[in-house]
């Protein structure tokens, strides 16, 4: 590399190993907020001194910093992934302490500052890895990490096709890599290992899901679920549940999250945002609704959309007004977020195997 010029070249792979620290740092958070709540929230430490659990989540990240400076194969770097998303989340479990005068643990907006690091993280990870096409130094570079797997004896055909999907894509066709592609065709492949019996159930349910999204009907139930559902939210954020008898008024507070105030003069400003995303919502899935017989994919797309604002915008204020109660909502977001890509996935499939009828005649 000459003298004075950096180059940030892109891990193409990183992007498991970007969502393994944001699983692992959630699911990190919520183990240490069950664990404490279970126990009554004890004090680690002595009369003197109190070992925060941040401190932990600290030495935590510096071992996952060591371990990927200090290794260069695959098993280290997800190690380090798993350590520093648990060293993460007990770090920013405590954030309600160091951003309130009185060191506040139990500080309301505390979980939507979780939230919105969270979503930071999510989308900074695609950002880096998705925004721009790799570069030819990108490229052979990621080659170059796989063809490092035939000195270990570690070289699997998926790792070798992708190296040689790397290489064709770089446009290069020099020495260096006529010379790699001999070298990674030429190689010794080893068994590509059993994936683990968790790995091997969400394989499974994802090709039932799969499975089910090919139905015919599945589009309309999808269409006709989402709007009702919208319905049924924007129903239980306003004054409506305030005039319903509590038996009527009862299944519109599921998922669990509040009403907001009878009286607008009582409407904080959490409020008012949290409404004006849900309108936002609104309007896609209106959008939607109108275009749904004329072009169902660009439905599904505003549709998708509805759930990004609520995701993005709604799902903070639901966390600063209901705190931990807000989870039951953001499952079933991210749910049907997940329905929806399926879904688009199918269209797009309709779309180019078909392109002069692309929605006429399938419901």
């Amino acid at each position: 590399m000459k003298a004075g010029r950096v180059n940030f070249l892109r891990d193409l792979e990183a992007g498991p190993l970007i969502d393994l620290v944001l699983l692992t740092a959630v699911l990190s958070v919520l183990v240490i907020r069950f664990w404490l709540h279970a126990s009554g929230y004890p004090q680690l430490g002595s009369e003197f001194l109190h070992i925060a659990h941040m401190l932990w989540g600290g030495l935590l990240m510096l071992a996952a910093l060591v371990l990927l400076i200090a290794y260069l194969d695959h098993a280290p770097r997800r190690l380090a992934a798993i350590l520093g998303g648990v060293g993460f989340g007990l770090f920013i479990d405590e954030v309600g302490k160091f951003i309130t005068h009185d060191n506040d643990y139990f500080y309301q907006p505390a979980v939507s500052v979780m939230y919105v690091v969270f979503l930071l993280l999510y989308l900074t990870g695609r950002i880096l890895l998705g925004r721009r096409d790799a570069t030819t130094t990108e490229l052979l570079t990621n080659a170059l990490r796989e063809v490092g797997e035939i000195a270990v004896g570690d070289l699997d055909r998926r790792e070798r096709d992708r190296a040689l999907a790397h290489l064709a894509a770089s446009g290069d066709r020099g020495p260096l890599v006529q010379g790699l592609e001999h070298i990674l065709r030429e190689a010794e492949l080893v068994a590509e290992p059993r994936p683990p019996k968790l790995k091997r159930l969400g394989a499974r349910l994802i090709e039932w899901y799969r499975r089910l999204a090919a139905h015919a009907w599945f589009g309309r139930a999808l269409i006709i679920f989402f709007t009702v559902q919208f319905l049924l939210k924007l129903l239980r954020l306003t004054v409506v549940v305030h005039w319903l008898p509590p038996a009527a008024a009862l299944p519109l507070r599921v998922p669990l999250v509040s009403p907001l105030p009878a009286d607008p003069a009582d409407f904080a400003t959490a409020d008012w945002l949290q409404l004006a995303g849900s309108l936002l919502a609104g309007v896609f899935v209106a959008l939607g609704v109108v275009q749904v017989f004329r072009d169902r994919l660009g439905a599904l797309h505003m549709f998708q959309r509805s759930i990004v604002v609520s995701l993005c915008w709604t799902q903070v204020f639901i966390f600063y007004r209901v705190e931990w109660f807000g989870l039951g909502e953001l499952v079933f977001n991210l749910l049907v977020y997940a329905g929806l890509r399926f879904a688009i996935e199918r269209e797009r499939r309709w779309g180019q195997a078909a392109p002069e009828h692309p929605h006429s005649g399938r419901s």
